[in-house]
């Protein structure tokens, strides 16, 4: 195979795993650089999918303690507004949403960077602002889990309930955008083509980041990563203006 698959493989392992251990999803880094590898159309499809694999990995890793009521706060809604945003993508230039992805991506590493204890009120109209912010932003440009972590961080849920209530709320999202998504073509042959690598990238990444979890200083890896979701978005932005 081509070097650029494993190249592509490599990344998409190395995503999930630091998304797992870093508390907010492999999205934040699987659509920059699936970007950087696909039209950003084919690049949105390919997420969602991966997402899809990422999400039934978690859901199986970590089962116990879902908050429910979580799940109909902030999932609800964020699965509404993941398909009006996932269908607000036809109506924009590509340039414009790898402007938006790249902005979001710089705005919410250096706002989690700069305020690292900042919480929400854990308030039921916050859970579900968070939930129409995260999946509106998960919809046009195709990453909403640091907004979700924010949200889940303010109920204090212990370490394994905030991950798999996170990946039962970003299944229902991805599993909505993917269905937009394909109904408008994203989900190319060129996508279709990274299903088997997707699959054992996924459940491989999330294994190795749930051993990683209990044995690292989280705080210091959450920072670093966060450095990187920076640097990829100015990367991003850069290479839309050019």
């Amino acid at each position: 195979m081509e070097y650029s698959f494993w190249l592509f493989a490599l990344f998409l392992l190395l995503a999930e795993v630091l998304g797992t251990i870093g508390g907010f999803g492999s999205s934040m880094l699987v659509m920059p650089l699936a970007s950087w590898f696909l039209p950003f159309d084919q690049a949105l499809g390919l997420t969602a999918l991966f997402h899809v694999f990422s999400n039934g990995a978690k859901m199986l890793l970590f089962r116990k303690g879902i908050s429910w009521r979580l799940l109909l706060w902030l999932g609800l809604p964020a699965v509404i507004f993941v398909i009006i945003g996932a269908q607000l993508t036809i109506a924009i230039e590509e340039k414009a949403l790898s402007i938006t992805l790249g902005g979001v991506l710089v705005l919410l590493g250096a706002s989690l960077l700069l305020r690292p204890e900042w919480k929400l009120d854990a308030t039921r109209v916050n859970a579900t602002s968070g939930g129409v912010v995260s999946g509106l932003l998960a919809g046009l440009a195709g990453t909403g889990g640091a907004v979700r972590g924010i949200t889940l961080a303010a109920f204090s849920l212990e370490k394994s309930a905030f991950v798999s209530t996170s990946a039962w709320i970003d299944m229902g999202v991805d599993l909505s955008r993917s269905a937009v998504y394909a109904s408008n073509g994203f989900m190319t042959s060129a996508v279709l083509y990274y299903l088997p690598l997707m699959a054992v990238a996924s459940f491989l990444g999330s294994w190795l980041g749930k051993l990683a979890i209990d044995r690292i200083d989280q705080s210091s890896f959450r920072r670093i990563v966060l450095i990187l979701v920076v640097i990829m978005g100015g990367i991003t932005v850069l290479q839309a203006l050019r």
